[in-house]
């Protein structure tokens, strides 16, 4: 999976110290407002009410493809960001426009969680090839599920099963496209499930530690930190708040 074998993923901007203990398997989320989720904001509402279905599948896609249209992906590090700041900004990480999609859900009642991944941090490269050696050695990733029709969906899966999306060329995370927006067209496949029917969807060796289920990605930062110690967050996100991924490809 990973070539470039002659750079090291930086371990001393990460928080190796935190322990990493597995979160909760029977996490049942929930609806309610939290400090990042903080749905009831009225530029919250405003998308929640343009994206309104009676189908709740196709409302959260409905939300998704809006928010893609309206929040530009940018490098921001701030984890614990609320959603009504990132869409007032209209730009927002990858993490942090997934937490948009949580919220807007949560408004329109349906529950949402997230399972907590540690992620290798070489799987960034391509978006820094000149800064590899800045780039974290343990990526912490909030992954939601939604719980529609009484199953857990998982982001991944909202548009299609994910052997059905592997149809589609993978994500190469080399590109302006982010995680979030490969969602729509692609399996995103933390666990192998589309190692037989399409390789390149596959990114099980990219996970390091599956730390489990948390009913907010609020208690997963809570308990596990953000990915960047909390100094280095406040000094690097007001630069990489405003840094757009590149169009083009580029070796990670």
């Amino acid at each position: 999976m990973f070539r470039d074998t002659g750079v090291v993923a930086c371990a001393l901007v990460t928080p190796w110290w935190r322990r990493r203990a597995v979160g909760d398997s029977s996490a049942e989320g929930g609806v309610v407002p939290t400090a990042i989720l903080d749905w009831r904001d009225p530029v919250v509402h405003s998308l929640v009410r343009a994206t309104a279905a009676e189908d709740r599948l196709a409302g959260l896609r409905a939300a998704h493809r809006m928010i893609a249209g309206s929040v530009r992906p940018v490098y921001s590090v701030q984890e614990r960001q609320s959603i009504s700041r990132t869409l007032r900004r209209g730009r927002g990480s990858c993490s942090q426009r997934l937490a948009i999609l949580e919220g807007v859900a949560r408004a329109q009642g349906i529950p949402t969680r997230v399972r907590g991944l540690v992620v290798d941090g070489r799987f960034w490269y391509p978006r820094f090839p000149q800064l590899k050696f800045l780039v974290p050695s343990r990526v912490v990733v909030a992954w939601p599920e939604f719980r529609i029709a009484d199953v857990w969906v998982p982001v991944g899966e909202l548009f299609g099963p994910l052997t059905e999306l592997a149809a589609q060329s993978g994500f190469s995370n080399d590109s302006g496209e982010t995680l979030f927006d490969a969602v729509s067209r692609t399996a995103i496949d933390w666990d192998g499930v589309t190692c037989e029917v399409g390789g390149a969807c596959d990114l099980s060796a990219t996970v390091l530690a599956d730390l489990g289920h948390f009913d907010s990605r609020d208690d997963l930062f809570r308990q596990h930190g953000q990915t960047l110690s909390g100094p280095l967050t406040r000094l690097a996100d007001p630069v990489l708040s405003r840094w757009a991924p590149s169009q083009r490809a580029s070796s990670r």
